[in-house]
């Protein structure tokens, strides 16, 4: 790919593969997809949640509270997750087969214990950038591919707003795998398609 076109690998960690803390369902059939799609980018961009011990979004943190019920937070509703990619933890690690030895930044996310942060551009507050728009357009990079895990949080919300950022957006579909609770999967394939995201299969890239 061009100088001008970025993969960005959202969240192929641990706690996101089978066995870990939030298993997404077959999560690990995404790490060969990526490794073959990220050997085609001159650039690619990993992102990492990162989240401390008692971050807001943990069910753990709210007595009574349970796994994928929802609360209204300040910035807005958030879902409950299990305790998940705590930093430094084995489950907050990179996937052992995920092999990009020239991925060229790691953006992590979530790591202020009051706020949630699907996008690997903004913070669940919809105003903290991450930084990494800026990251975007000081190496003019025009176009944005995003794979990874899930299709219905990180990987639609990242996609999302990369194309509300002025960058031309693809999700591609098969290196993603998605957590689908409670419709969210159908929920960001709507807001996908509102947002002008278009979507591709990796074998046409």
């Amino acid at each position: 790919m061009n100088a001008a076109t970025v993969l960005l690998l959202v969240d192929v960690q641990n706690d996101f593969l089978p066995g870990g803390r939030l298993a997404v369902p077959r999560g690990d059939e995404v790490v060969p997809i990526a490794n073959r799609l990220a050997a085609r980018f001159a650039n690619v961009i990993l992102t990492q949640d990162w989240h401390p011990a008692n971050h807001v979004s943990f069910a753990s943190h709210h007595p009574g509270r349970q796994p994928f019920e929802t609360i209204e937070l300040p910035y807005g509703r958030q879902v409950l997750w299990p305790d998940h990619c705590v930093q430094a933890s084995r489950g907050a690690e990179f996937a052992a087969g995920l092999d990009v030895p020239h991925a060229q930044a790691v953006v992590r996310k979530g790591y202020h214990a009051h706020t949630d942060s699907y996008s690997a551009l903004l913070e669940a507050d919809r105003a903290t950038p991450t930084g990494l728009a800026g990251m975007l357009r000081e190496r003019a990079i025009r176009r944005v591919y995003v794979c990874g895990l899930a299709t219905d949080f990180c990987v639609a919300f990242s996609a999302i707003d990369a194309q509300a950022a002025g960058f031309e957006t693809w999700v591609i579909e098969d290196a993603c795998r998605a957590i689908d609770t409670r419709g969210s999967l159908a929920a960001a394939h709507r807001a996908l398609a509102a947002a002008g995201v278009r979507t591709v299969a990796s074998e046409q890239i």
